[in-house]
């Protein structure tokens, strides 16, 4: 009677994992709702990216030089830039371009972006949009991936868009219109 009972418990045991699926003991499915998560929404930022290189403030500050052999590559530079509705580092600030890019050619000009866009205003006030990606500078469009977020872009993806506007070849400081598409809930 034990050995019955023992094979019909494995039986049922082994149907039970098939049906629910396989746990790994680190992860499992959930349902979005027990995060809070609804319907997606696509949300479209425009702002203006302040790379400010020069001067007494600048919000570009290198921290890892090339080695003397090369032209740019393995450069790294933090940046805290500034994020506006217009082009003029005076127009309405709305966040800061946070993170670092690095320079990741050899043969080009072609940074690795990596940076929070962190706002300051409105419903999105303490919100973060994460960008990870390649940067070919002197192409007029560049399109990187939006990899995540904070607060409002939980589970966020999506991509920006990146335009030069202006850039100052003497002081290395540059103006760049971004154009994000979200998907977030």
């Amino acid at each position: 009677m034990a050995s019955q009972f023992t094979i019909f418990f494995l039986i049922l045991s082994l149907s039970t994992v098939l049906v629910i699926g396989e746990d790994h003991g680190f992860g499992r499915s959930l349902d979005r709702k027990l995060l809070g998560l609804k319907k997606e929404k696509l949300s479209h930022f425009q702002f203006y990216w302040h790379d400010k290189v020069s001067g007494r403030n600048p919000t570009s500050v290198p921290v890892v030089r090339p080695p003397q052999n090369t032209s740019t590559f393995g450069f790294v530079s933090m940046i805290d830039n500034p994020l506006t509705l217009g082009p003029k580092v005076r127009s309405k600030l709305v966040g800061r371009a946070q993170g670092f890019y690095a320079s990741a050619s050899q043969q080009e000009v072609s940074l690795l972006m990596v940076m929070n866009f962190a706002f300051i205003e409105g419903k999105y006030n303490s919100s973060t949009i994460t960008v990870l990606g390649r940067n070919s500078v002197f192409s007029s469009m560049r399109e990187m991936p939006v990899i995540g977020g904070s607060g409002l872009f939980r589970f966020s993806r999506g991509y920006a868009q990146a335009r030069t506007h202006t850039f100052d070849p003497k002081t290395g400081d540059a103006i760049v219109e971004y154009n994000v598409y979200v998907l977030h809930y």
